[in-house]
């Protein structure tokens, strides 16, 4: 498939489309190669319209990005399409149906933790602690402070770009599990419906407040992506005390570390890659599996890679059969073709 003509095609239909564009301003480590196809949507319209332009091009890879905060993209970039989502001026606020809270699936976790506060509602405070937005949070099932989007979310309004089908998903239709979903790369989040309790603003503005500080106490700064990764099954040490014990705090490669503040973290410098942080992650599993005789998974999206780094690092569970179930459930409720 010629993108170059796709982009035009995009082009032409009125979207905001680009060939050959880099990737690395669009996550948070700020690495990463070009993107073949790169358009940016801040509307439903705008989604469906390119999901039209795409179904007469099957076979065509997508990419869904969001702030990027959860994302490594390989050197060579990606050779597809990515679907960039950017928050309209109607995305910053909120909708209160009784205890029900409704955001756009592009607005950033933190306003949205900030807004459902204002509104007097309570739940979603530690949403202040993720750095993406709420449809990337969707798909990661994200949490932190004991709670993650799972036991929140209600349903939420999905659009497949591979159909064009538009369906208000379930919770359990999500397919929901640790740090991950049903939802995929031809999946956009529209919006999301959330279950929230009463509470005088100020309670939950305190709450945030303890958050925000929590956070800049313990985890560091700068370009990374946040915890890097799993932490295993229970009874085991955090993912970060094994990488500590392993004596891996510090250990470098470029200009790529594993932090000094928080072991679970991998941090960007200048001139970094996109390889040497892929190398530090390796240099981390090989370790901790050689001195604690336990492997470790990525959080991280990896996207661009060869196969079998990519396999190297993902969590069994991604290919459990409950969780390919679920996948093939939501892409038949979606309409998508097997």
């Amino acid at each position: 498939m010629n993108l170059v003509a796709l982009v035009a095609e995009m082009a032409a239909a009125g979207l905001d489309a680009h060939s050959d564009r880099s990737l690395a301003p669009l996550t948070t480590y700020g690495v990463g190669g070009n993107g073949a196809c790169v358009v940016k949507v801040s509307s439903t319209d705008q989604v469906v319209a390119v999901s039209e332009i795409l179904r007469s091009h099957p076979g065509v890879e997508t990419l869904v990005v969001g702030r990027g905060s959860n994302l490594l993209v390989a050197d060579n970039g990606f050779d597809g399409v990515v679907i960039v989502m950017a928050p309209s001026s109607t995305e910053n606020a909120v909708t209160v149906d009784g205890d029900i809270v409704e955001a756009g699936g592009a607005m950033l976790m933190p306003v949205l933790a900030r807004r459902s506060v204002g509104a007097g509602r309570a739940g979603l405070e530690w949403c202040v602690g993720i750095p993406g937005t709420v449809g990337g949070a969707i798909r990661m099932n994200a949490g932190g402070h004991g709670a993650d989007m799972e036991a929140s979310v209600v349903d939420a309004t999905v659009l497949s770009v591979r159909s064009g089908q538009i369906a208000r998903v379930s919770a359990e239709q999500l397919g929901f599990y640790f740090r991950g979903s049903a939802l995929s790369n031809s999946h956009v989040v529209l919006s999301v419906r959330m279950r929230t309790t009463e509470q005088d603003s100020a309670i939950g503005t305190t709450e945030i407040n303890a958050v925000v500080a929590w956070r800049r106490e313990h985890q560091p700064g700068g370009r990374n992506a946040g915890s890097v990764f799993v932490n295993p099954g229970s009874g085991d040490e955090s993912s970060g005390a094994l990488i500590d014990s392993a004596g891996l705090r510090g250990f470098t490669i470029g200009a790529v570390s594993v932090s000094e503040k928080h072991a679970n973290f991998i941090q960007a410098g200048e001139g970094s890659t996109a390889a040497d942080i892929a190398a530090v992650m390796s240099h981390v599993q090989s370790t901790v599996e050689h001195v604690h005789g336990i492997r470790l998974y990525s959080e991280v999206c990896l996207v661009g890679f060869s196969e079998d780094l990519m396999t190297r690092f993902s969590h069994p569970s991604h290919t459990s059969e409950p969780h390919v179930a679920a996948k093939k459930n939501l892409q038949s409720l979606l309409g998508e073709p097997a």
